[in-house]
């Protein structure tokens, strides 16, 4: 995928991180010129229209958000089989690095962690849309300071029952009692998940640990969350409170939505920062601060308010039956009460848990080795069948005896590649696997490259299905044709392949291009004209000697073409100069006997110079005697013949 044009716009740079749907990779939008996120679906789940409906959710899902602490969403659509979504690009780090990094993070770094994270949950509840994911890994921590929420892939339309499906979705370790036990969720259901997360913050932790999903599912179900301050003693009591309501295992105990919890959660800052001491540091600025319910005294009499040290503003109010949040400026006295009551409620729940504990073991097992467990199907992409069958087998699947078929482009024909249900699919034990093997690449018709430019037919091979070859492209020297232009392509066996001929998908094309025409080397000396040929990647050697009337002995006539097999000349290849040896010499005729004109006009048509006796004048009608060189001699064009006149008549 990296280095791929996506629909026209996106190029992929880098990949990023890898999930259980989708990999997401660092692309440049072209057309914006900026660097963007895109998160593209598996392969192997692009059949699976409910993933592509969750996939197309998330993107409408985020795009109905605009907030700071929100991850943008800027595209969606499809490329070929492959579907895409475009999102904001954070450079950073997630709270699940972080925490590794750190183990737990200080009471402030908590606060200030999920007061970004509330006001971005907030703004997904007010417009009407349940999280249903939130974990550590889906809170981005970007470099610049920004801390926003993404994947919307699970999310839905917020209603009091808003349902799961068959199969639980989201990550165990945050999932809330409701979608355990009933599989419904709704926006108390994201509250739930924020407890969670401020719980392992604040003690480096998960509440609930176990070797199986199923034991952490029963927990989450069963039990009630503890508070921070049991595993780390400096969590303020105030923080414990907030935990403990926003984890409730009754969903009407806890708040109604992230607005609700964001205004405690600013409240609750205000008053732990004016009960710093002088000088270690202060109150925020212009915090709304709600009074407790326990400075009334008497719920259903004349309120008595005292109000707070501090300059904050204050909103009174009485106390009512609803539930609006932990009491976050209560005394000593009230704090010891609740605690109190939590340790006598601890012994009837440690009873409880042995009870139940039989009960725990039998479904433990009824769901990880007995009839009810469910098993994730592996990938087995590329093994042959026999392995395949052997690892599907160890995972307690049934392998079907029939098969089916799929083109792939490299895993070779017979080997697996895929299973039918896909990678990462939950079945039952027992349940049956279908392999689908390779038959090979698909074939491809072989796209108009012929006549193209060089870089016009490289996009057209990508873009239809091939690759380009990792050799270099033919060079090969062509007068009739424009340099840079492609005169062949050739398949991975070096054979011509015509245009509209079936090829394999992914499968390398070579190209020949035209280098243009071969240089004149007429009358330039050996060691001249093979240099110029060895700047063209052309090595060239003396070879046949042929008469030349217009060029120089010893020098280049040109290069000798019929001393190539084909007649074709390529980058790399050697060839032969054809070298001059001078004029062709000429057979001096027999003239005796023939008048001086006649003998001067036959020399003269043979390329010769001509001179007679030069102390004689000859007399009208005087015949040749003989000449010099003598007849039969050889001797080359534009040399002097001398005619031997008869003196007298």
């Amino acid at each position: 995928m990296v280095g791929r044009l996506i629909d026209g716009r996106y190029q992929v740079r880098s990949r990023i991180a890898r999930g259980g749907m989708a990999t997401v990779y660092l692309a440049t939008d072209l057309r914006l010129e900026r660097r963007v996120a895109i998160k593209v679906m598996h392969d192997h789940l692009a059949e699976d229209s409910a993933f592509k409906e969750r996939f197309i959710q998330e993107a409408r899902s985020a795009a109905r958000l605009a907030h700071p602490n929100v991850v943008n969403v800027f595209d969606q659509g499809q490329d070929s089989d492959t579907a895409y979504l475009v999102m904001e690009y954070l450079p950073g780090i997630n709270l699940r690095d972080l925490l590794q990094e750190h183990g737990k993070l200080t009471t402030e770094q908590t606060l200030d962690v999920m007061e970004a994270i509330l006001s971005g949950l907030s703004a997904a509840h007010k417009a009407g849309i349940v999280h249903r994911d939130l974990k550590p890994e889906n809170v981005m921590l970007a470099d610049d300071g920004r801390i926003k929420i993404g994947d919307f892939g699970l999310a839905r339309a917020v209603s009091a029952n808003t349902a799961t499906g068959a199969a639980l979705l989201g990550t165990i370790a945050y999932l809330s009692p409701e979608l355990v036990t009933r599989g419904i969720a709704d926006a108390r259901s994201d509250i739930y998940a924020v407890g969670i997360m401020m719980y392992e913050m604040l003690t480096g932790e998960q509440p609930y640990k176990g070797e199986q999903p199923m034991q952490i599912a029963y927990q989450h179900a069963n039990d009630s969350v503890p508070t921070p301050s049991s595993k780390n003693s400096r969590v303020p009591a105030e923080l414990d409170e907030l935990v403990l309501w926003a984890t409730a295992r009754e969903p009407d105990e806890r708040p109604r939505d992230a607005r609700v919890m964001l205004d405690q959660l600013v409240a609750t800052q205000t008053v732990l920062a004016s009960a710093l001491p002088t000088g270690a540091g202060s109150a925020p600025v212009q915090r709304t601060m709600v009074l407790p319910t326990a400075m009334a005294s008497d719920a259903s009499s004349t309120t008595v308010l005292t109000p707070p040290s501090n300059d904050d503003t204050v909103v009174l109010r009485a106390k009512t039956k609803s539930v609006t949040g932990p009491v976050v400026a209560e005394g000593a006295d009230e704090l010891g009460a609740r605690a109190r009551k939590r340790r006598v409620r601890g012994w009837w729940i440690f009873v409880l848990v042995l009870l139940l504990a039989g009960a725990a073991g039998g479904t433990g097992w009824y769901f990880n080795a007995g009839p009810g467990a469910q098993i994730t199907v592996s990938d087995v992409a590329g093994m042959t069948v026999a392995d395949a069958t052997t690892a599907l087998q160890a995972d307690g699947l049934v392998v079907s005896a029939t098969t089916g078929q799929a083109p792939h482009p490299t895993i070779p024909v017979g080997d697996v590649v895929s299973t039918e249900p896909g990678t990462d699919s939950v079945l039952g034990k027992g349940d049956e696997v279908v392999l689908l093997l390779s038959t090979g690449p698909e074939a491809l018709p072989v796209p108009e490259l012929r006549g193209i430019p060089e870089d016009q037919a490289n996009t057209t091979i990508t873009d239809n299905r091939f690759t380009l070859s990792a050799d270099d492209p033919i060079r090969q020297f062509d007068a009739a044709v424009p340099a840079g232009t492609v005169l062949d392509v050739l398949d991975a066996g070096g054979a011509s392949i015509a245009t509209g001929a079936l090829y394999g998908d992914q499968q390398p094309l070579r190209l020949v291009v035209s280098a243009g025409a071969l240089p004149d080397l007429t009358n330039k000396t050996v060691d001249d004209a093979t240099a110029e040929l060895e700047n063209l990647r052309l090595s060239a050697t003396p070879g046949i000697e042929n008469y030349s009337d217009t060029v120089d002995e010893g020098s280049v006539i040109g290069i000798d073409l019929a001393s190539d097999a084909d007649g074709v000349i390529r980058e790399g290849e050697g060839v032969q100069l054809e070298i001059s040896r001078g004029p062709q010499p000429v057979a001096v005729p027999d003239l005796e006997g023939e008048t001086r004109e006649d003998a001067m006009a036959a020399l003269s048509e043979l390329g010769f110079t001509v001179s007679y006796n030069p102390l004689f004048t000859p007399f009208p009608g005087s015949t040749v005697t003989g000449t010099s060189p003598a007849a039969g001699e050889e001797a080359p064009k534009g040399s002097n013949i001398t005619l031997y006149l008869q003196l007298f008549g």
